[in-house]
């Protein structure tokens, strides 16, 4: 019978451990938050109306993302807890099992993109007192881009479930492999399908889908691969998958939910954001839409460092290490706060370079200079609530990290947004990111030290069984 060996997750040093596990998601996320990034400068490039279209898409991307992201996150966690049990079993099921999940999520966004796609955009109504944009024409280059992205899902539902077994055994260098590699295959796809080179066909917005669309099937294959050759601690049987262990996807989705419904309610959040920004002038919901391309260059190393963090975390508290326990956690936060520091200095200085990137005209500029400098303040504190999130979901309630976004998205931006935008002045619309922003930070820092007292009692108490 095979002898499973101790996972690195603990015994390696905290800080080499999370340095090697996290630096490679760093730089994975980055190059995904440049190829988001470049993607919609290509899209600026190829029509002013086509970067509004994109941005006023990512609400059903977001919800898409949700469901990928945060169903693989009850995945890693119940994977991670499973290995530092030595319950090899109960690795095996989260493993197959989530596999399941991540197709189903497929075929049910597949649906939603090809029949509710020009139904959502109908609902957007814009001020366009000055005629910049043509507006019929973003509502069509929009359900164009929602039906491809949406409709061919199937990759990036497979890539991020088979990128999460790959972290959550250790083995983060293959995971930032294929994040690479699905990044750079549309980086490359997008110039040649937006404007057509060589033997390629000038196909516009429908293009810059594609391209994304090829990336994630690319990089999810790759995925499977190296599972299934490289992944000795789980194994993964078609049989499994098609079986799938209900109470294991009653585990997946108790750590998973609240992250899906949070990641959602950042969906409705931009949905109803585009919705007021754009009943003063279309512009601001183009300035927005820049911002998210923009800020994901801050938030994604933020994320990979805390993707890299939750095995380990999750691991050790099923081994109940109460020291590694709260070094990783304590390391964490300070590392995530120096990133959004760096970042918060970036936007608050070169506002103006950020915007010329995405070929932006002076109406734009001139509202997103002021934008970018007060959306971005709340970067100070934006780190330490991210990893709070998290370590309440991994190893806590998983519900305080949902109280924490519905109260910051819902109940305080949105109601502060639209109040502020009956002054009929755009400018203190941005004025509800800081607003919310403290809300989440004395929720967060509450919520924390309760999970950590919790733990640490429960490991303490159970040390010896």
């Amino acid at each position: 019978m095979e002898i499973r060996k101790e996972n690195k997750m603990g015994t390696v040093p905290i800080g080499r451990l999370l340095a090697s596990m996290s630096v490679p998601m760093m730089i994975s996320m980055l190059v995904q938050a440049l190829y988001n990034i470049v993607d919609s400068i290509f899209v600026s490039m190829y029509s002013t109306e086509g970067l509004t279209a994109v941005s006023l898409a990512f609400p059903l991307q977001s919800l898409m993302i949700a469901m990928g992201a945060g169903t693989a996150v009850g995945i890693n966690a119940l994977l991670s807890r499973s290995l530092g049990e030595k319950n090899f079993d109960g690795a095996d099921k989260a493993a197959n099992t989530g596999i399941f999940l991540s197709f189903c999520s497929f075929i049910l966004f597949s649906v939603i993109g090809l029949t509710l796609a020009r139904p959502f955009f109908a609902l957007q109504d814009f001020s366009d007192s000055q005629g910049l944009y043509n507006v019929a024409l973003i509502k069509e280059y929009g359900v164009t881009y929602v039906n491809i992205c949406l409709g061919a899902s199937v990759g990036i539902f497979m890539q991020f479930c088979f990128e999460r077994l790959l972290q959550s055994t250790g083995k983060t260098v293959l995971a930032m492999f294929t994040q690479l590699l699905g990044a750079v295959i549309n980086i490359i796809f997008d110039p040649l399908l937006i404007f057509g080179y060589g033997i390629f066909p000038e196909m516009g917005i429908a293009g810059a889908a594609l391209a994304t669309v090829l990336g994630q099937v690319v990089a999810a294959i790759v995925a499977i691969i190296l599972n299934l050759t490289k992944n000795k601690e789980i194994t993964i049987k078609l049989k499994s998958i098609l079986r799938p262990d209900f109470n294991t996807v009653k585990t997946i989705y108790k750590v998973g939910f609240p992250s899906i419904v949070m990641q959602s309610i950042g969906s409705v959040m931009t949905f109803l954001l585009n919705l007021i920004l754009g009943s003063l002038t279309i512009v601001a919901t183009t300035v927005f839409g820049i911002y998210f391309k923009l800020q994901s260059f801050v938030f994604m190393p933020v994320f990979g460092l805390n993707n890299g963090m939750v095995p380990i975390l999750s691991y050790n508290y099923g081994a109940k290490n109460t020291e590694r326990v709260k070094r990783v956690v304590r390391l964490t936060i300070t590392v995530a706060v120096s990133i959004m520091l760096c970042g918060l200095a970036v936007f608050e200085l070169f506002p103006e370079v950020l915007l010329s990137f995405f070929k932006a005209d002076a109406a734009t500029v001139a509202l997103g200079v002021p934008a970018l400098r007060i959306i971005a303040t709340p970067f100070l504190f934006a780190g330490f609530c991210i990893i709070a999130g998290s370590v309440c979901q991994a190893i806590g309630n998983p519900f305080y990290s949902l109280i924490v976004s519905v109260c910051r998205q819902l109940v305080v931006l949105i109601p502060v947004a639209f109040l502020l935008s009956l002054t009929g002045n755009v400018t203190y619309v941005w004025l509800a990111f800081p607003i919310a922003e403290i809300t989440s930070l004395i929720l967060s820092a509450v919520f924390i030290s309760k999970t950590m007292k919790k733990a640490i009692n429960y490991m303490e108490e159970n040390k010896e069984n």
